[in-house]
This record gives C-alpha cells, structure tokens and sequence, in this order.
C-alpha cells in the first residue's frame, strides 16, 4: 500500500518532520510532494488535495486527504497494525496516545517563540516565562513517561508519541534551552535518531533559506553529533561505479578521509556530504 504525502520545506516545516518520521521510522511507503513556504499560499498549492490547506497531507489509495498529523498516525495505525506505531502494551498505548495528544494541542509559547530551524543554531536566547512554563511541563511528561516505560523513547520503542516530540527536541537543541539531565538526554536521543539525521541533512541542501524563520542571536555549531567530514569535488575517479542510492552511474563526486566517491546527481551527493553516517546505503560502500 502506497501513499502521496504533501509536505512543507524540510527545515522549517516542524509538522512536515513529524509525518514523515511516521512512514520513515515505521517503513511504510510514501509518494513525497513537497510544497514551499517562500511561494504561493500553502492552501493554494494543495488545491488538487482538496479539501486539505495545510501540510502535512496523507492521501490514501482511496483519494482520501487526511490533513491533521494527529489523525495521519491514526489512520496508519490501522491500516498497518503490525507496524508499531502505538505500543501493543495497552497501558504503553494509553500513556503514548495521551503523550501525542497534549503534544498535538500545547506548547504554544515554544512552538510561536522558537520556531523550528534546522539550518541553524543560537547562543544567549532569552526565555520568556511563558516558554519557561512549556519547557517545565515537557521534563514533567518526559520523565514520566520514560520512568513508566523504561525507556530509550517515551513508552519504550518508538512511537508515534516520540515523531510527535521530534520537533520540540530541535527547539530545544536549537536554542540552547536548559531543561534537566533527563530531558537533554530524550532530546541527544532524537539528534542521533538516524531517520532525524537523513532528514536534517536533505534539508540543508534543498529548498531556500527563508529569512523570516531566523532569530538575532549569536550563532553556534549544530548541537547533534558531528558528521564525518566530507565535500563535493568537482572530478573522479570514485570508489563506486554506480550511485549507492539509484544505482546509476555516477555523474558528481565527494572526497572524505583522502577517498573519493561518486554520486548519480548533486543531490544525492549533497545530501551525503551534509551526514554521510546518515545513509546506511553510502555507509555499506564507505566501509567496505
């Protein structure tokens, strides 16, 4: 069973990561569309998903847009039982349901205040009483929930409950705001959550910079962990003959580690330069 999933830009689109994560980390099958936020009204571009306006939108085989992230992970959690997407453990299920729901609906302080942006990283941000109040409920639930479940996630595997949480982790990480040993440590668990980094890594090298998501605050080094360093080169020869990710020859090429590898389009190739660790299938040939 395949899916159309409409989406926003990948580095701003905070509700666009969590829908993605769902059919990414539950391997699931997904047509992506991706809409920008520097064109045309979101709802314009969604016109042939009507009677969806905002991203992101699943389509189901049937034609049905499901526009609510909420009700995406439900209607994939049945359609797909044997996934995962909620804990079999009906008490697990109980508390992750209640998790994504109060995700779903709260925070707005820290949604509108510290808008997600994965191309950048701040120092010395203020912190309103009222993003105070969001980041002291979140330590709350957080360890709550990992003292119930006994970890490494919320309610022990991954869950929709933690996709839903990805976003609120960046900001976190993003802006350097203080929260406790427990909740820094839930938040380092997402920016070394493979499936997070392949989609940070694409949104550093597709779509524009859109200045309205910045802050003026001090810059500082992405919090996550350090990618293996690499960069594009302009000529081979390469270790590989065909692209690790479409199999065709290769046309653009990466020097990492004095090793040159080669790459079927610049995206491909730029997307690896960003997080090589980030691509199992690149990884396969590194370490050979």
């Amino acid at each position: 069973m395949t899916y159309d999933l409409i989406l926003g830009d990948r580095a701003y689109s905070s509700w666009s990561l969590r829908a993605w994560l769902l059919v990414e980390r539950f391997a699931l099958s997904a047509r992506l569309t991706f809409v920008s936020f520097a064109d045309a009204s979101v709802e314009s571009q969604l016109a042939a998903y009507a009677p969806a306006r905002t991203v992101p939108t699943l389509v189901t085989p049937e034609g049905i847009a499901v526009a609510e992230s909420l009700a995406i992970a439900e209607e994939l959690a049945s359609r797909h039982p044997e996934a995962g997407l909620w804990p079999s453990d009906p008490g697990l299920r109980a508390l992750a349901r209640a998790l994504a729901a109060e995700m779903h609906a709260g925070f707005s302080a820290l949604r509108a205040e510290c808008p997600m942006n994965l191309r950048a990283a701040y120092l010395d941000v203020p912190v309103t009483d009222k993003v105070r109040a969001d980041l002291d409920r979140l330590q709350v639930i957080w360890t709550h929930a990992l003292a119930r479940s006994g970890g490494p996630w919320l309610a022990g595997d991954y869950s929709v409950a933690d996709a839903m949480f990805a976003p609120v982790a960046t900001r976190i990480a993003t802006y350097g705001l203080a929260v406790d040993e427990v909740a820094a440590a839930y938040v380092a668990r997402h920016l070394a959550d493979p499936a997070f980094r392949r989609w940070r890594a694409l949104s550093l090298v597709e779509g524009p910079d859109l200045p309205w998501y910045a802050r003026d605050h001090p810059r500082r080094d992405w919090p996550g962990p350090a990618p293996i360093p690499a960069r594009a080169v302009e000529t081979g020869p390469s270790e590989n003959a065909a692209c690790p990710y479409s199999g065709k020859p290769v046309t653009h090429f990466m020097e990492t580690g004095g090793r040159v590898f080669g790459f079927c389009n610049a995206t491909c190739r730029d997307k690896t330069v960003a997080d090589p660790e980030a691509w199992p299938a690149f990884m396969a040939i590194y370490q050979t």
